[in-house]
């Protein structure tokens, strides 16, 4: 049984989980310190997970437990934040970090709960799940730096951590990349469809579409470019794609489509926040 827990994460669903396998990955538990997880109702992973790394999973934090935890990590629900914070507030410690990956849940909110603690509030995406995430965070002004430093090491074991200085861009950032990894799926989804129409065997369309999907974005990560050059490179004068990129360049085309597509999905974020 772990006595003296460094970092606490409250919640072990999927997001929890993610995040945990990537600490470990990383090898970050033992830099971090003891971990504790924290959940009422853990699922069979998240029970395998603390035997197999003899860490401790508790319902909820005590008194003594909480006396030396320096960085709490929210993987929550937002509607369950109201009560998990009534526990947290009673048994924390002032100087504790409070990181928060519960999307929409602004600093307002946090504070509301947490009081004058230190707080980060994230919007991760679900490739984090395979350390491919991409997290960007702000920063309440009570954070100091070194506090924003522990927390980018724990969001950058996901993949790729940013830091702002103004909340209002996380809903910009929600509709990129929180929303995004949706938008590529139907991306392969509706490519699929397109190929299937074509003639192509559904089982072959669907595998063609998914692997050139996941491939361009592999050619992306690694070359570090412009998409617009890496475009500009498969495209020939006269060719095939030039065909087609007349189609979703057009007027109404992807680009435009895209565009509308990000800035209701920010509204939506700016709606949801308002009312946290």
């Amino acid at each position: 049984m772990v006595r003296k827990p460094r970092l606490a994460l409250i919640g072990a669903g999927h997001m929890g989980m993610a995040l945990a396998s990537c600490w470990e990955n990383q090898e970050l538990l033992a830099k971090q310190g003891w971990l504790v997880i924290v959940d009422p109702a853990p699922s069979d992973r998240a029970r395998g997970f603390a035997e197999r790394l003899k860490i401790a999973i508790v319902p909820e934090l005590d008194k003594e437990m909480a006396a030396r935890i320096e960085t709490v990590v929210l993987a929550v629900k937002p509607k369950l934040m109201a009560e998990v914070a009534k526990t947290l507030d009673q048994v924390l410690p002032q100087s504790a970090l409070i990181v928060s990956v519960a999307a929409g849940l602004t600093l307002h909110r946090l504070k509301s709960y947490y009081g004058d603690r230190q707080l980060i509030r994230a919007m991760p995406n679900t490739p984090a799940a395979i350390g491919r995430g991409a997290t960007v965070f702000v920063a309440d002004a009570n954070a100091h730096e070194d506090a924003c430093a522990r927390a980018h090491t724990l969001l950058a074991a996901t993949g790729m951590a940013e830091r702002v200085y103004e909340e209002k861009l996380l809903d910009a950032v929600t509709a990129v990349s929180g929303s995004g990894p949706a938008y590529v799926f139907l991306l392969a989804e509706a490519l699929a469809v397109a190929g299937e129409a074509e003639g192509l065997d559904p089982v072959l369309a669907r595998k063609l579409a998914c692997e050139t999907v996941a491939g361009a974005g592999e050619l992306l990560r690694q070359r570090g470019c412009d998409p617009a050059q890496l475009r500009a490179e498969v495209t020939s004068v006269g060719g095939t794609t030039a065909a087609a990129l007349d189609v979703l360049m057009g007027s109404g085309g992807f680009a435009e489509m895209m565009r509308r597509a990000v800035s209701s999905a920010a509204r939506r974020s700016t709606q949801l926040g308002a009312q946290s």
